[in-house]
């Protein structure tokens, strides 16, 4: 199955409608309470690494979860990578932006975390320190 754009999208619904089946066209589109929904987008941390995954990340946002862009640390300075990434937090399409550097302690692991306890706080979840 190739992935794009769009099947990025759609796999996020179903993961949030708690559908395991990817042919099952019937129930991708059936209507479901949110309160129904197996994962609610507010539950849902993305972490995207290209353009392919912008539209999903500003679907996650503004269904009221956590998108994370990661960068190549090595691109991280350069002026091109810098305004993309400025356009993508100034038009909410983003939660956070981290270099992809996936190690304990790393930015990318203290947003993760972070981000983990919010939902645990949101959703009525003693935190721990």
């Amino acid at each position: 199955m190739a992935i794009n754009y769009t099947t990025k999208t759609q796999f996020l619904f179903r993961i949030n409608k708690g559908i395991d089946n990817v042919h099952d066209t019937e129930a991708i589109n059936r209507w479901l309470h949110n309160d129904a929904r197996a994962v609610p987008f507010e539950r849902m941390i993305f972490i995207g690494d290209g353009d392919t995954d912008i539209p999903s990340m500003k679907m996650v946002t503004s269904q009221g979860g956590c998108a994370i862009a990661v960068l190549d640390p090595y691109q991280w300075t350069e002026p091109r990578s810098l305004d993309k990434v400025s356009r993508l937090i100034a038009e909410d399409r983003v939660s956070y932006v981290a270099p992809a550097d996936y190690m304990p302690q790393s930015q990318l692991d203290v947003i993760v975390k972070g981000a983990l306890g919010r939902i645990a706080l949101r959703a009525g979840l003693k935190v721990a320190p």
